[in-house]
């Protein structure tokens, strides 16, 4: 049993990021187009977690980890994979700390994540998929003595993300419901802790693309599942099984999990364009395609929370899939 997160602690983990990372801000959202999609008591606010260092939230889980580092593994350096977001904020984290990185990415990874990873000094090493990049990294960690940074599991993961629910609830007190976008569910876990010990009453709802829902799958089993494939344009949250920490604390504090296709989170990004201003990956654009499509019903007439988890992608990419 994975004992739950504590208010302190995650108030410890705030002051040990404090000036390290972004305090992200809230946009409330106004628009015709909005008010026509969710109606006129439907309040809509946008935590623009893209606007973190390292374009998403997982600079704040990644630096906790390597702040936590004991002086032994500080010395030996750190190993990730990902499909890119998490890469990047691990090699930041390891810069930022003066230790080596060395990260594996699927091969499929954005051009511009690359780039961005081997900006922060990273080496760069590269899978044909998810399945196979976990066991490469496993390698890496055992022959070359790395402490690995899972990109969604562990204590230490959910209280980074916590820090961002903390954030949110402290920015928008009276908060009634909050979207949180799930791939492996660190983002969801930490955040939906953090809610559910400072303001019980407010709904976590989470959101999966249809080609990645290892947390539904698991939430019928009532125990973390794997899936064949990842199939959704939203390769951030394309992990492709949930595994035990992030289940547990999900499954405690989420009071719903939707899904949402590819042509709604197509639709989501250029609803965010044309309202917004923001240009996202798919996957900064899932909370939002929730609200205006599977949980639009439920949050009607609520003060609503979008997580915009982040957005690292280039204009080629980007151009293709809003056209």
């Amino acid at each position: 049993m994975t004992a739950p997160l504590t208010l302190q602690e995650i108030h410890d983990a705030a002051a040990k990021l404090a000036g390290r990372v972004v305090r992200t801000p809230v946009h409330r959202l106004r628009s015709a187009e909005l008010e026509q999609a969710v109606g006129s008591d439907t309040e809509l606010h946008l935590k623009l977690e893209l606007l973190q260092l390292t374009g998403t939230f997982k600079a704040r889980a990644a630096l906790l980890n390597v702040l936590a580092l004991s002086a032994a593994a500080h010395s030996r350096g750190v190993t990730a994979i990902s499909a890119g977001n998490h890469a990047i904020a691990v090699a930041f984290a390891a810069a930022a700390a003066g230790v080596s990185a060395k990260v594996v990415m699927i091969a499929t990874a954005n051009p511009l994540r690359v780039a961005l990873c081997r900006s922060h000094g990273a080496e760069v090493v590269f899978a044909p998929d998810a399945h196979a990049g976990f066991a490469m990294v496993e390698r890496i960690a055992a022959e070359e003595g790395r402490t690995f940074i899972h990109p969604f599991e562990g204590r230490t993961t959910a209280l980074g993300t916590a820090t961002l629910g903390l954030e949110l609830c402290e920015q928008l007190p009276g908060l009634q419901a909050v979207i949180v976008p799930i791939g492996g569910g660190g983002l969801c876990a930490g955040v939906a802790s953090a809610v559910k010990l400072i303001a019980p009453q407010c709904e976590v709802i989470g959101v999966e693309p249809f080609g990645a829902d290892s947390m539904h799958r698991s939430f019928a089993a009532g125990e973390p599942r794997s899936i064949e494939r990842v199939a959704t344009i939203a390769d951030s949250l394309g992990a492709p099984y949930a595994l035990p920490i992030s289940f547990e604390y999900c499954r405690r504090n989420v009071d719903e999990l939707v899904r949402v296709d590819d042509d709604e989170l197509r639709s989501a990004m250029r609803f965010l364009l044309r309202n917004a201003k923001l240009a996202v990956e798919p996957a900064g654009a899932s909370a939002t395609a929730a609200l205006l499509g599977p949980a639009r019903e439920r949050l009607r007439g609520k003060r609503v929370a979008a997580i915009v988890c982040g957005s690292n992608i280039d204009e080629a990419t980007y151009a293709k899939l809003i056209s």
